[in-house]
């Protein structure tokens, strides 16, 4: 599908570092800050994409009867719902207008939350954890970009998601029922070019060249690989 999805070289540069939470292992630095897009639009595509997450998580607690799993997507509701309002008062501390910075990127990431809405609850609350997990991994390697406003754009995003329970959840739907296993490593399977693709459009470029798509291609690798490990973590296959 895209170049970087197809090629699996190691990492090179030295100025950009991809880590998230442990989930991406050793420390990765590829230099593409000449590709990352300004910060306005850095800092309103971030805050969307947290009050899609909370949005999502929200619609997920009202149509979910039991009460233990309402407060388990509480806590991740919630989580995300912080780090969207630390993103919002990042941009007003800058004298920007959140709204003004957000609303260019709603329709297209609408359109993404509803591209990965799952039939069932357990697909959404897949594609919750692992949307967010990617695109988080992803706008903490471009933090490094923007200076201190990309640092603690980096301690908001690192802070704790409390998507554990959404593991919890989908690991007890799993154990209850075996078929579960396949139809959600399918749908992981699914989520993974959609949410690529929301990571690529971040980039300044509309198209790449060879050698830019040379620098960001251990980004995306590196994106890939995260998400194995999150899918491994539930046994289910990447």
């Amino acid at each position: 599908m895209f170049e970087w999805i197809r090629r699996r070289r190691r990492p090179v540069g030295r100025t950009l570092q991809l880590r998230s939470r442990g989930d991406l292992g050793e420390a990765m630095r590829v230099d593409f800050a000449e590709l990352a897009p300004d910060i306005e639009t850095f800092l309103g595509q971030a805050a969307y994409l947290q009050i899609g997450f909370f949005e999502t998580l929200s619609e997920l607690i009202a149509s979910t009867p039991e009460l233990a799993e309402k407060e388990s997507l509480s806590r991740a509701a919630g989580a995300a719902l912080i780090k969207h309002q630390e993103l919002v008062a990042l941009i007003r501390d800058r004298g920007a207008d959140p709204t003004q910075l957000m609303l260019p990127f709603r329709e297209s990431l609408d359109a993404f939350r509803r591209n990965t809405h799952g039939v069932r609850p357990q697909e959404t609350m897949l594609s919750v954890h692992i949307t967010a997990g990617m695109l988080d991994d992803f706008y903490l390697a471009l933090s490094s970009s923007y200076g201190d406003t990309g640092r603690r754009v980096a301690r908001i995003l690192t802070a704790d998601d409390d998507r554990s329970a959404i593991v919890e959840i989908l690991g007890a739907a799993i154990a209850a029922d075996e078929e579960w296993r396949w139809l959600l490593a399918l749908w992981g399977r699914r989520l993974v070019g959609d949410t690529l693709l929301v990571a690529r459009a971040a980039l300044r470029p509309t198209r790449l060249d060879r050698d830019e798509e040379k620098v960001v291609e251990p980004v995306f690798t590196e994106l890939m690989g995260a998400h194995a490990r999150r899918m491994d973590a539930m046994g289910l296959a990447a």
